[in-house]
């Protein structure tokens, strides 16, 4: 599939046609309900860009984008002024992500660099949420091509810009599905998507990121709710359960081996809770290898249900209509989209959320706090092999 970026457009492009698969991506969290965050940002400002076209489907721009050095020095004072920060967030088209993109691009101390598989709607998107031209670019990214994922790796590093975030937010739910689907190499579309194209995307941009000048680096993996045993929703049936990791081990390939990562049958919906299983147990793995080296933060986040989502878009028509109202007036948990996004956006850049290696939620008053992983979303031995296994499949090993 051909391949473009907006930072790497030329003057006549084509957009990649969708593959056949109807997955959506976007965030993640509860019952397979969806996660979300935002918030404000303190670090000040300078990004060049360049050159702009349209065409007749809305002004579309191609876009190079062109880092400031570093810090400037301010001539009244002497002080020295931070450059505006580049964050790159997956599924930024819709939900979670464009609700972050949003909130970070208004404070004008961001550039969102918007990782998208849909080019049109990403565009569509941001110009109807009101966003800033000169604080986003949109590139292309198809999570479940790792061709797609080291092509959009190859052009931002093209595009010259320093990497100081990076949000894995994107995610494909399929809960009523009775058959896997399963991505360009052949892995389960859920796990394939969430987990495997998250974990290249993470491990090859890794390097970008500890060479970024920014005072605080991030690396920001959506987690959910239902991954975590430890609460009423993670208790739902199916429940998350990666067991041996024998299916995962052996390609998820639904022929020679289970499309499940415990070897079980296919079931849509644990598909999804597994994925978001391995996403909390990545950055916990990233945590502990690379911390204290890099002084780059790896956080993970809940930032509450966000029961409007489309990424519910397949599940069955009466739970779309019923789950808000009992988010909101029974549960007590549900948040709007444009919360969750200041939510996302405060792990994102609040100077006060620099710890490493934390899963942060929000209580009723709307204040951050660290919340506790369930036994196996926080082991150990399991995250290890799960980075060990996934490496192997990605070839990184």
């Amino acid at each position: 599939m051909a391949l473009q970026a907006a930072a790497l457009l030329p003057s006549t492009f084509s957009i990649p046609k969708e593959g056949k698969t109807s997955a959506t991506l976007k965030d993640s969290s509860l019952f397979g309900i969806s996660l979300s965050d935002h918030v404000k940002s303190d670090f000040g400002s300078s990004f060049k860009i360049k050159s702009g076209r349209k065409s007749s489907l809305g002004a579309i721009r191609a876009e190079t984008m062109v880092a400031s050095p570093g810090v400037t020095n301010t001539p009244v004072t002497g002080k020295k002024t931070l450059r505006k920060g580049c964050v790159v967030i997956t599924g930024a088209s819709s939900g979670l992500g464009l609700a972050t993109a949003k909130a970070l691009a208004e404070t004008g101390k961001w550039h969102v660099i918007m990782a998208c598989r849909d080019f049109l709607k990403a565009e569509r998107a941001a110009k109807s949420a009101g966003m800033p031209k000169e604080n986003y670019t949109i590139m292309h990214l198809d999570l479940a091509s790792l061709d797609s994922v080291r092509q959009f790796v190859d052009n931002f590093r093209r595009s010259g810009n320093p990497l100081d975030v990076l949000v894995c937010n994107a995610a494909v739910y399929q809960p009523t599905a009775k058959e896997p689907s399963f991505t360009a190499e052949g892995f389960e579309l859920s796990v394939g998507t969430n987990h495997l194209g998250h974990f290249l995307l993470s491990r090859l941009l890794l390097d970008d990121l500890k060479q970024s000048d920014y005072p605080s680096k991030r690396l920001i993996i959506v987690g959910s709710i239902t991954g975590n045993t430890n609460t009423l929703a993670g208790n739902v049936p199916p429940k998350a359960n990666l067991g041996d990791l024998r299916g995962l081990a052996r390609g998820l390939d639904g022929l020679n081996s289970s499309a499940m990562i415990d070897g079980g049958d296919f079931d849509g919906a644990k598909a999804y809770k597994d994925s978001k299983v391995c996403n909390m147990l990545t950055m916990q793995e990233f945590h502990r290898r690379y911390h204290e080296e890099t002084g780059i933060t790896f956080a993970s986040l809940y930032p509450g249900c966000i029961a409007t989502t489309g990424l519910f878009r397949e599940h069955i028509p009466l739970f779309r209509l019923l789950f808000p109202p009992f988010q909101k007036f029974i549960t007590k948990g549900f948040v709007s989209e444009a919360e969750s996004g200041k939510r996302l956006a405060q792990v994102v850049s609040d100077p006060s959320l620099t710890k490493s290696g934390v899963y942060w939620s929000w209580n009723k008053n709307s204040s951050s706090f660290e919340n506790q992983l369930s036994e196996e979303a926080s082991d150990v031995e399991k995250a290890r092999k799960v980075w060990e296994v996934s490496e192997k499949l990605l070839g990184l090993a």
